[in-house]
C-alpha cells in the first residue's frame, strides 16, 4: 500500500488492477495466519454443541426413581467446592438428566454435576475450561485476553480489505467463458490451476466471510466498546447488552459478585460467619436474604426458594439452558433465563423472591432493534440461528477460507523470486482520488484498529522505510532495480 514517490511514471487515474493486487498481497499475508486459527477454532466452536453433549452423555441417561429437591441439589453442589457462592441454577434438559449448578468461587466458576436422587456429584468442571468458553477463548482472544483481542481484531479488519480487493480482482473483463470464473480449470497446470482453485473459491465465500467477520466485531474488545459507547452517548445512559468484549470483563464480575456476597453476608447485624447455623439460616431465609448472600449458610433450607423458582419456570418450557439464579441482594427479584445460543428465541424472567411469580418479562423481540439485529447476527456466526443448516453453512465458509489461504500460499511461493518478499512491484504512483480517500475514511472510521494501522504505515513508510532503501526493495515497496 505505497505511494511510490519515487517511480517516475505518470499516476494512475484511478484504481488500476496491479495496485489493488498489491493492496491484496499485503494485506492478504499479514491475515492469512490469523485466518487459519479463527476458521479452526471456529469450525470447533460450531460444533461445540454437539461435542458437548458427547461429554455430557454419561449423566444424561441416570436412573432416577424420585429427585430429590433442587435446594437440596444446590447445597450439595455448595459444599462439594467450599467457600463457593450460587451463581445459578440450570433445568435439568430430561428428566434422566444430571442436576447441574454453577458456583463462583472468586474468580472461578464450576459447573458441579449432582445425582437428582442421591445427591452424588458425579462430575466438577471449571467452567473456563469447558469446550464453548475456551475455544471461544481461543477463537476471539488467542489466550491473551485484551491483547489477543486487539489482534484479532486488527486482523478481521485488514480481512474485509482482502475480501474486497479480492473481488474486486476477480471481476471478469477479458475473460472468455466462464472457466476460471465461476469454476477451475481442472486442465491447467502449476500456479494457473492455483489461481483458478483461489479465484472461483473465493467468489463462493466472499459473503459468508463477510459476514461472519462483521458479526464477530461486537465481540471485540476495542470496536465492542466502541459501539456500546455510541449507543451509551445516543441513549443519555448506560446501557445493557447480553453479550460480552472480554474474558476479562466476565472474570472481575465473577469475583465481585462472590466477593460481594461473602461481604455483605458478613456484614449483617447479629450474623457470625463463623458459627452461622441451620437456625441463621432459617432466620436470613425469612427476612427474604436470598441470593448469593445465603450460600454462606449451612442450613438445609438456604435455598429452600429455589423450589418455588423451579415450579413457576419449567412448566414455560424456555429454551435450553434455562438458568435460575437468586437475587445480587437481600430482598431482591430471582432472575431465570433462556441462554440459548439461538438468541431470538432467549428469555428473561424476573421472579418475586417470596412466590415465584412473574413480575417481569423481556423477551428477544421486546429488546431495542439494534440489539436484535446483533442478536441474531451472533446467534448466525454461531451457527445456531437456525439449526445444522446454519451449522454447515458455517462451515463451508470455513473450509473455504482455509482453502483460499493455502491457494494464496502456493500461488505466492511459487512466484516469489529469491531474496525478497514477492510483492507485485509497483508500476507507477496512485492517485488518491475523492471517491478513493472517501472509501478509506469510511473503512478507517467504521474499523477503527484498520484506520489507525493505515495511518501508522503511512507514516512508517513516508519517514522510516524510505531511508532503508534494502528493505524497501525486500517489501516490495521499490522496483528492484531502482
Amino acid at each position: 500500500m505505497s505511494n511510490d514517490v519515487w517511480l517516475h511514471d505518470a499516476p494512475s487515474r484511478g484504481l488500476d488492477r496491479r495496485t489493488v493486487w498489491r493492496w491484496h498481497f499485503y494485506a492478504g499475508l499479514f491475515c492469512i495466519p490469523f485466518v487459519l486459527w479463527l476458521s479452526v477454532t471456529g469450525t470447533v466452536f460450531l460444533f461445540h454443541p454437539q461435542i458437548q453433549r458427547l461429554l455430557d452423555r454419561p449423566y444424561d441417561r441416570l436412573s432416577i426413581q424420585q429427585r430429590a429437591t433442587a435446594n437440596a441439589q444446590v447445597q450439595a453442589a455448595l459444599s462439594a467446592v467450599p467457600g463457593s457462592t450460587l451463581d445459578s441454577y440450570e433445568l435439568p434438559h430430561t428428566v434422566t438428566s444430571a442436576a447441574q449448578v454453577l458456583v463462583d468461587k472468586e474468580a472461578q466458576q464450576f459447573r458441579v454435576y449432582v445425582h437428582p436422587q442421591s445427591l452424588a456429584i458425579l462430575k466438577i468442571d471449571d467452567e473456563d475450561h469447558r469446550v464453548d468458553v475456551f475455544t471461544s477463548r481461543l477463537h476471539g482472544e488467542l489466550l491473551l485476553g485484551n491483547y489477543g483481542s486487539w489482534i484479532v481484531e486488527l486482523a478481521g479488519s485488514w480481512a474485509v480489505v482482502v475480501v474486497v480487493t479480492g473481488l474486486f480482482l476477480w471481476w471478469p473483463r477479458d475473460s472468455r467463458g466462464l472457466g476460471g470464473v465461476l469454476y477451475p480449470r481442472t486442465g491447467l497446470g502449476g500456479r494457473a490451476f492455483w489461481k483458478d482453485i483461489h479465484s472461483v473459491t473465493g467468489i463462493y465465500v466472499s459473503f459468508f466471510a463477510l459476514f461472519l467477520l462483521l458479526t464477530g466485531l461486537p465481540w471485540a474488545k476495542s470496536w465492542g466498546g466502541y459501539l456500546k459507547a455510541i449507543r451509551h452517548y445516543s441513549a443519555g445512559r448506560a446501557v445493557s447488552q447480553d453479550w460480552t468484549t472480554s474474558s476479562a470483563d466476565v472474570l472481575a464480575a465473577r469475583a465481585a459478585r462472590s466477593g460481594s456476597a461473602m461481604h455483605d453476608m458478613a456484614s449483617m447485624p447479629g450474623h457470625d460467619m463463623a458459627h452461622m447455623g441451620g437456625g441463621a439460616a432459617a432466620h436470613a431465609e425469612h427476612a427474604g436474604v436470598w441470593g448469593r448472600h445465603a450460600t454462606m449458610m449451612t442450613g438445609p433450607n438456604a435455598f429452600v426458594a429455589i423450589d418455588t423458582m423451579v415450579a413457576t419456570v419449567a412448566p414455560l418450557h424456555l429454551a435450553n439452558p434455562v438458568l435460575i439464579a437468586p437475587p445480587l441482594h437481600a430482598g431482591g427479584n430471582w432472575t431465570a433465563k433462556s441462554d440459548t445460543r439461538d438468541r431470538p428465541l432467549r428469555v428473561d424472567l424476573a421472579l418475586d423472591g417470596s412466590t415465584g411469580d412473574v413480575v417481569k418479562r423481556t423477551d428477544f423481540h421486546s429488546k431495542p432493534w439494534l440489539d436484535r439485529v446483533i442478536g441474531t447476527g451472533i446467534a448466525a456466526h454461531e451457527g445456531q440461528l437456525f439449526g445444522l443448516a446454519n451449522q454447515l453453512v458455517s462451515l463451508f465458509t470455513t473450509i473455504g477460507l482455509v482453502l483460499l489461504s493455502v491457494s494464496g500460499l502456493v500461488m505466492w511461493w511459487k512466484r516469489k523470486p529469491e531474496a525478497v518478499l514477492g510483492a507485485p512491484v509497483a508500476i507507477r504512483r496512485v492517485r488518491f482520488s475523492a471517491g478513493l480517500i472517501a472509501v478509506m475514511l469510511f473503512l478507517g472510521l467504521y474499523f477503527p484498529f484498520l484506520g489507525a494501522s493505515m495511518i501508522v504505515l503511512g507514516l512508517a513508510e513516508r519517514f522510516v522505510l524510505r531511508r532503508l532503501p534494502a528493505t524497501q526493495r525486500w517489501l516490495g515497496l521499490r522496483p528492484r532495480n531502482a
